[in-house]
């Protein structure tokens, strides 16, 4: 299986840097995208923490052995979702070590979602409120839940999803890799066929867009300008936030 891939990120009007980080490694079907900040500065550190040791442990093939399930009684689709457990925790722990060295980078953390593409299956993990949608056979769908005080208010039906987008709190975080301690990432796995794309995008994009609109954006702009076309709309809307843009196409050998 192979993939066509494109990234995409901007700064945004307000913003004095870019807390965002990605990562696109098309040969080992490696996507990762972080979106630093939490209560301190130096968001863009943890973010590119978090991103660099993803890298590491992913593909230098680093094999926990204080995973939390025995391997022998894994199957091969929960060992890799077990790896990607061990490397958002391995990011929380050296985020917390950087903070710790050096007092001005206290309080940083970083949202964190990682896709990994083997055989034809998907597998993910998640946290804080980057997202990871599918969009397959003309339909988008949303793979990943935000960690997030207003998803809790949409969960209990209290906010509905169009008005939790003007919420004045709507980013405040329920977890975190690095700020929130011990970190418990959200995993999961799923098959994905030819013709599938796969978005990876911060929050600096899904403020502003809906998801039905993306769905629209996605069906209607050639994949090769599509990374850039959302940003570009997430840019015309207003937003005053980084944003970043992985889009994913799955393609037959």
């Amino acid at each position: 299986m192979q993939f066509e891939a494109f990234a995409h990120t901007d700064m945004g009007p307000v913003r004095e840097n870019n807390e965002d980080y990605f990562l696109v490694d098309q040969e080992h079907g490696l996507f990762v995208v972080a979106d630093g900040g939490e209560s301190g500065a130096s968001g863009e550190v943890a973010s590119l923490i978090a991103v660099k040791t993803v890298e590491e442990v992913l593909l230098n093939e680093v094999d926990p052995d204080e995973t939390r399930l025995s391997r022998n009684i894994m199957d091969e689709e929960e060992a890799i979702r077990e790896r990607l457990r061990y490397a958002m925790s391995q990011a929380c722990v050296k985020i917390r070590h950087a903070a710790v060295e050096n007092p001005s980078h206290r309080g940083m953390g970083t949202t964190l979602t990682i896709l990994l593409i083997e055989d034809g299956i998907a597998h993910f993990s998640h946290v804080g409120d980057t997202r990871l949608y599918l969009f397959s056979n003309g339909y988008l769908r949303r793979l990943t839940r935000d960690h997030t005080v207003i998803q809790n208010e949409i969960d209990a039906r209290r906010l509905t999803p169009e008005l939790a987008r003007l919420a004045p709190h709507k980013n405040i975080l329920t977890q975190s890799v690095g700020y929130h301690g011990t970190v418990e990432p959200v995993t999961s796995t799923r098959p994905v066929g030819e013709g599938d794309i796969l978005l990876l995008c911060s929050d600096g994009l899904t403020d502003l867009i809906g998801d039905t609109s993306l769905e629209e954006l996605i069906a209607t702009t050639p994949f090769g300008d599509l990374a850039f076309q959302l940003v570009d709309r997430a840019l015309e809307l207003g937003t005053e936030d980084n944003v970043t843009v992985i889009v994913v196409k799955i393609q037959e050998d």
